[in-house]
C-alpha cells in the first residue's frame, strides 16, 4: 500500500492538468508529487529506470536515492506519467507508474530509448518468439488461445514508423488495436485476461520495457525485448555499456529478481484502469498493485478528501 500511495499521489497531482494542452506542467507536478511520496517509503532505492531525460520534461533522474533510507535496498523504475501527450489532451490510458526490484536486477538499458517488444499473456507466454517475426506470432498466439487468427487483437502504437508492422499483422489476418501512447498500459492489457488484447507488438521506451517487466512477472506473461538504437551513436553507447544489441532479453532478463512490485494508478479512463474523478469533496482513484513472489493482483478503489490535496489540486507544485 505504500507503493500505491505514491502512484495515487502522482495521479491526482497530474490529472490537475488533463485536457489543458501542457504535458509538461502535468508531468512537472506527478514528478513533484512522486519523488514527495516516495521519500515516504521504507526502502534504501535508487532510480535505475527514470523519465524525463527522452522527454525533456522534469525528471526523476538515473542515480537518484529515494525512499526514507529504511528498509530493503531496491531498484526503482518509475513514470510519473506514462502517456504526458494523452494527460494534456485528455485522451484516455494515462498512468502514473513505479516499479520496485531488488537492488541489481534491473537491466539498465539507458544508452538506447528504444526496444521492439512484444507482449503476451500467460497462456502464449511459450509459444511467442521476437525473433522470428509477426506472422509466426500472430498465429502461434491464435493457436495458443485456441480461436482463428481472425479473432487476435494486436495492441500497437500509433506512429509512421509502425506502417510496415501495422501491414504485417493485418497480412497475418490479425485485427490492429492503436494506442496513441502509453504502451505500459497497452502491455499489460495483452498480459491480462477480458480487456480484448491478445498481443502488444511494436517500437516503445526502454524504460516502459523494464516497468513492464515488473509487472508482466506477476501476471504469468511474458515480455521479449530487443534494444532498437536511433543511430551509431547510440549503437556505441549500447556497447560500451555492454549490451547486445542483437539479443532478444526475455522478462526474466530485462529483470531478474523474483521478488519485484508495481503499482500503476489511472489519470485518465482507460481499459485497465479509470481515471481520477472529483465527486463532491471527495477525488477517486483505481490503481492496480502486483506482487511477482506471490503473483498477486490486486485492484485498489480509493476515496481522498479533495482538502487535504489542494497543494497538488491548485497547480501549486507545478509553479503556478
Amino acid at each position: 500500500m505504500e507503493l500505491v500511495r505514491v502512484t495515487e499521489a502522482a495521479a491526482i497531482a497530474g490529472s490537475r492538468w488533463v485536457g489543458l494542452g501542457d504535458k509538461n506542467k502535468a508531468d512537472g507536478a506527478a514528478v513533484d508529487a512522486m519523488r514527495t511520496f516516495m521519500d515516504t517509503v521504507a526502502m534504501n532505492g535508487t532510480v535505475v529506470i527514470g523519465e524525463g531525460e527522452k522527454d525533456e520534461a522534469p525528471m526523476l533522474f538515473n542515480g537518484e536515492s529515494v525512499g526514507d533510507g529504511t528498509g530493503p535496498d531496491v531498484d526503482v523504475a518509475v513514470d510519473p506519467i506514462d502517456g504526458t501527450r494523452l494527460t494534456a489532451l485528455g485522451y484516455a490510458n494515462a498512468l502514473s507508474v513505479f516499479a520496485v526490484a531488488e537492488r541489481g536486477t534491473m537491466l539498465d538499458p539507458s544508452a538506447v530509448f528504444y526496444m521492439d517488444k512484444l507482449v503476451v499473456g500467460p497462456r502464449a507466454a511459450d509459444a511467442v518468439d521476437l525473433a522470428k517475426g509477426t506472422a509466426f506470432n500472430v498465429r502461434a498466439v491464435a493457436e495458443a488461445l485456441d480461436k482463428p487468427v481472425e479473432q487476435v487483437t494486436v495492441c500497437v502504437l500509433e506512429r509512421p514508423r509502425h506502417e510496415g508492422l501495422v501491414e504485417e499483422i493485418r497480412r497475418a489476418g490479425a485485427r490492429v488495436k492503436f494506442i496513441m501512447d502509453g504502451d505500459v498500459a497497452g502491455a499489460i492489457a495483452a498480459a491480462r485476461p477480458g480487456t480484448g488484447v491478445d498481443m502488444l507488438l511494436g517500437t516503445g521506451g526502454t524504460p516502459e520495457g523494464i516497468v513492464t517487466a515488473c509487472a508482466i512477472k506477476a501476471t504469468g506473461g511474458v515480455i521479449q525485448g530487443r534494444l532498437a538504437p536511433l543511430d551509431e551513436a547510440e549503437e556505441e553507447k549500447a556497447r560500451a555499456a555492454g549490451l547486445d544489441l542483437g539479443r532478444v532479453y526475455s522478462t526474466d532478463e530485462l529483470v531478474t529478481s523474483d521478488n519485484c512490485y508495481f503499482a500503476a494508478t489511472g489519470i485518465t479512463d482507460g481499459e485497465l484502469l479509470r481515471g481520477v474523478r472529483y465527486e463532491g469533496g471527495r477525488v477517486l482513484t483505481e490503481s492496480i498493485v502486483m506482487r511477482s513472489a506471490s503473483g498477486t493482483v490486486r485492484v485498489v478503489e480509493a476515496e481522498h478528501l479533495a482538502a487535504k490535496w489542494d497543494r497538488w489540486l491548485k497547480g501549486d507544485a507545478a509553479g503556478e
